[in-house]
């Protein structure tokens, strides 16, 4: 058995902690500095975690090994496999010309790039999250958005950012879920004080949004749609997750986000081609000439039949995501579910109890990846794609994100390794031990946490408990700092090197995951001050009130 040290280099927590940053600060800087190509920034950092588990935290070489082994399994199922599924349905739609018959549909809901990003990267995305997880929002919705004609960074950009404030209700809540479960702490207790921080981050992101994809100019002129479309969606999440269903909470923010936004009369107003061409290609608004050449085909009118089927690969995922949820149904699913003790592993936490690391579970149906599958065959029947066709497509997608799987394979082997050797243990002890600092660096360990391993589940698998403790220690409110661990650790998400791989796969920016990290960091670390600012004033009388 091998027994994590927290502090194996000098005995002393702050320098082993410096070490154990070591993998990840590698890749963030080759990802950012060098602008090195994931597929190769991703196994050298996992080459850097296995010598620090190996050398200072004295992990066995096997174990090491086996532990990154059980990392990249992880990462191709199930991550990369919900990924490949949903970018199969999204490949079958173009093929069909389905694809352009919804971007029109949408153009004709609101022809504002300002408006379809709200509605796809913020409202879609959060369905999306709230159904699956695992990168598939992030996926369909930039890919979405090229389709309507946004610049692929662009794109891209959005929807990592989109992507936060729905995450800790991600996955019919899983992430708060697992919080509750590793803290002890009432399932009902937590969800309500992570339903009372998220929320406020849904004020800001719709507001971000427009700016990003037209300036100061968007904000100025879709202010009041954006800030209808966050309110609506943070009273809906909430109301639901305190008063009503954890596990529903983001499915209603989504709907009743959506809903108001498009009520709004300023969202149906028809934008400038200036504007639509200045938001789209990034090109200042002063030196176009106006005309707008995706006009034209918006005002192209689609037969009824031919638009539902355009709708339909989305209505079918949303249905077999809302089946597998049924009582009968779930259980069914989740007998498939193999369970087993992962070979040559057997690593013990410090204070020598098992960790759970050392099993490993593989969900073949109840996973967001056969659940979308199931839904590609039903959209190849509506679509009516032959099934030759439609397994090329499959085979095709594959090929498309070799060098993604390369990637999100090597970052979640790095993952394992640095959770099961110790690495993360000894930078959450690090952190815990600020004392009155706590309250504002709680969500800082959380970000870490999604930066490294790409879901926030795993993050509050990790620190959750630790952050219940030394709340205890501290005398602050543990179900403050353990909702603090998930609301931070949604900020991390669109910089997780896994995340970005998965946005450049799906839309074609291979090897430019470099150039999507220095976008989206400053916006990252901007709302991670916020959430830290909130958690703060929530541990003080100043937003004291708000807790339950």
């Amino acid at each position: 058995m091998f027994v994590q040290q927290l502090e194996p280099v000098a005995d002393s927590l702050s320098l082993s902690a410096l070490v154990a940053a070591l993998p990840l600060v590698t890749v963030l800087v080759l990802l950012g500095g060098v602008r090195m190509r994931a597929h190769y920034a991703g196994p050298v950092g996992l080459a850097v975690a296995v010598l620090v588990a190996w050398l200072p935290y004295g992990m066995p070489v096997g174990q090491t090994l086996s532990s990154a082994a059980q990392g990249a399994v992880f990462g191709l199922f199930p991550i990369m496999w919900i990924v490949v599924n949903a970018l199969w349905v999204y490949r079958m739609t173009v093929r069909t010309g389905h694809f352009d018959v919804l971007r029109r549909s949408f153009g004709r809901l609101s022809d504002d790039p300002r408006v379809q990003a709200l509605v796809i990267a913020f409202c879609f995305g959060a369905l999306l999250e709230a159904l699956a997880g695992f990168g598939a929002p992030v996926a369909i919705c930039s890919v979405m958005l090229v389709a309507l004609g946004f610049d692929p960074v662009r794109a891209a950009v959005v929807a990592l950012v989109a992507n936060t404030a729905p995450v800790a209700f991600g996955a019919m809540a899983t992430p708060v879920v697992t919080l509750a479960q590793v803290t002890g702490e009432p399932l009902d207790s937590v969800a309500s004080v992570v339903g009372r921080q998220t929320p406020l981050l849904a004020l800001v992101v719709p507001l971000l949004l427009v700016a990003l994809v037209d300036g100061r100019r968007g904000l100025r002129e879709t202010w009041v749609p954006a800030l209808v479309c966050g309110i609506a969606f943070a009273v809906a999440q909430f109301t639901v997750s305190n008063y009503l269903s954890v596990q529903l909470a983001d499915i209603a923010a989504a709907l009743i986000g959506a809903v108001a936004l498009v009520a709004v009369p300023a969202a149906r107003r028809p934008a400038e081609g200036r504007v639509r061409a200045a938001a789209l290609t990034g090109v200042r608004g002063d030196d176009l000439d106006g005309d707008d050449p995706d006009r034209d085909d918006l005002d192209r009118d689609d037969p009824r039949p031919e638009v539902l089927r355009a709708y339909a690969p989305y209505a079918l995922i949303v249905a077999v995501f809302s089946i597998a949820q049924i009582g009968p149904v779930k259980e069914l699913l989740a007998k498939a579910t193999r369970t087993f003790d992962w070979p040559f592993l057997d690593v013990a936490a410090p204070d020598g109890k098992p960790v759970g690391g050392n099993v490993f579970s593989l969900p073949l149906l109840a996973t967001g990846g056969t659940l979308v599958l199931v839904a590609g065959a039903a959209t190849a029947v509506v679509l009516r794609v032959a099934v030759r066709d439609a397994l090329r497509e499959w085979a095709a997608t594959v090929r498309e994100l070799r060098h993604a799987i390369l990637t999100v394979t090597s970052v979640l082997a790095l993952a394992y390794v640095m959770n099961l050797s110790g690495q993360v243990a000894g930078i959450g002890h690090f952190v815990a031990a600020a004392g009155a600092g706590l309250a504002f660096l709680s969500p800082v360990l959380g970000w870490f946490g999604v930066a490294v391993s790409g879901s926030d589940t795993s993050a509050n698998a990790l620190f959750g408990a630790l952050q219940v403790t030394a709340a205890r220690e501290s005398g602050l409110s543990p179900d403050l700092l353990a909702a603090a661990n998930s609301s931070g650790g949604v900020l991390g998400k669109m910089i997780s090197p896994q995340n970005l791989t998965i946005a450049c796969a799906a839309v074609g920016l291979k090897g430019r995951e470099g150039d999507l990290l220095r976008k989206v960091l400053p916006w990252s670390l901007a709302l991670l001050l916020v959430m830290c600012l909130i958690v703060v004033a929530q541990s003080s009388f100043l937003l004291g009130w708000m807790l339950p």
